[in-house]
């Protein structure tokens, strides 16, 4: 396997796929820009392995599931869940000692397939609590997953800094400009990132303003963006024309994860968790939320982000020594503490 050490934290946990994703066939996938393969056992329990043979390298994910072992393609070697050979068709049938394959921690929460891809024990405490997306309504809560050719810190910044909303997005998500002129709330703590921005608006976010007792006249809207490690941030935006309090719980609200995971240095996995506690019994109300996050991320998001990994030539953001204006307090600070993180796992 590469040494991925030095471009990414490695003792984390990661999406690995979304749980749909996964059944008991097998699913390849390049994560940490190391090839994987994961499938589930017959009792429904998630399985990931290096997806190389120890014999001749072939791709395990080209072979078969055969009860619950993989079975290579090439020459018939099988290996279990644990990464264990079970059976050489080969001679005598022994077993050589070296014919073991790499087995990953995973855990399945909150529509997710985690992966623990580093050397250390899997720690489950160290994934943060998202529990509210278990909360509700299950019609109110959609799942997606997108891939980008950037580096995966670039789509955490673009999160972090929800000011280019004002420049970059269309109607559905537009803040009047708001967010542009106001210096984030941002608070740092125990490895954490949060920045906050509260604003009204008129008409209210296109997103909120049906829902809303008054469409169309004045709201008051906040958005709280909160980084933990490595690349996880969960999102919660509201609105409220009643002096309620700015929160999920009494707002017109909704409460995102996103979540990247790196391919490559120069590619990413974006996966995508939203709840809302309004409209919650419309199932066709998810296709429409899911169809809006594709379209902004896709057609807006992605291609700045695109053309500004072309123009880095490098994933070393800071070491370009960037004009840095009021909105970058938040990314900057995530970068820092993600670098500094990496370098000391490295050490």
């Amino acid at each position: 396997m590469k040494d991925t050490s030095r471009k990414f934290l490695t003792n984390t946990w990661y999406a690995a796929a979304l749980s749909t994703d996964v059944t008991d066939s097998l699913f390849k996938r390049r994560l940490l820009d190391t090839p994987v393969v994961i499938y589930r056992r017959n009792d429904g329990s998630p399985v990931a392995l290096h997806d190389r043979c120890p014999h001749r390298f072939a791709p395990l994910s080209m072979g078969k599931k055969k009860d619950d072992c993989v079975v290579c393609p090439y020459h018939g070697l099988a290996f279990n869940g644990e990464g264990k050979c079970t059976h050489n068709p080969h001679g005598g049938g022994h077993i050589p000692a070296k014919a073991e394959v790499k087995s990953y921690p995973l855990m399945e929460k909150y529509g997710f397939i985690w992966i623990w891809m580093g050397d250390k024990p899997a720690d489950p405490g160290m994934l943060p609590d998202y529990s509210q997306l278990d909360n509700g309504h299950p019609n109110a809560l959609a799942h997606t997953y997108m891939k980008r050719p950037c580096n995966y810190e670039l789509i955490t910044d673009n999160v972090m800094d929800l000011s280019h909303i004002d420049h970059l997005h269309g109607e559905i998500i537009t803040t009047r400009g708001q967010l542009s002129p106001q210096v984030p709330n941002v608070k740092d703590e125990n490895n954490q990132v949060a920045v906050r921005w509260e604003w009204e608006q008129t008409p209210p976010m296109m997103i909120f303003n049906d829902f809303l007792d008054k469409p169309g006249e004045p709201a008051a809207h906040f958005v709280e963006v909160t980084w933990s490690h490595p690349t996880h941030i969960q999102l919660t935006v509201g609105a409220t024309q009643d002096g309620s309090a700015m929160d999920y719980d009494n707002t017109v609200s909704q409460y995102d994860l996103h979540t990247c995971t790196p391919e490559t240095e120069y590619s990413t996995h974006y996966f995508f968790a939203t709840r809302r506690n309004h409209n919650v019994e419309d199932a066709e109300f998810n296709k429409i939320k899911i169809e809006g996050m594709h379209g902004a991320f896709e057609d807006e998001d992605g291609p700045i982000l695109d053309a500004v990994q072309d123009q880095m030539e490098t994933n070393d953001f800071l070491a370009l020594d960037p004009v840095l204006i009021s909105s970058d307090a938040g990314p900057v600070r995530v970068r820092r503490i993600l670098k500094s993180m990496i370098e000391q796992e490295s050490a």
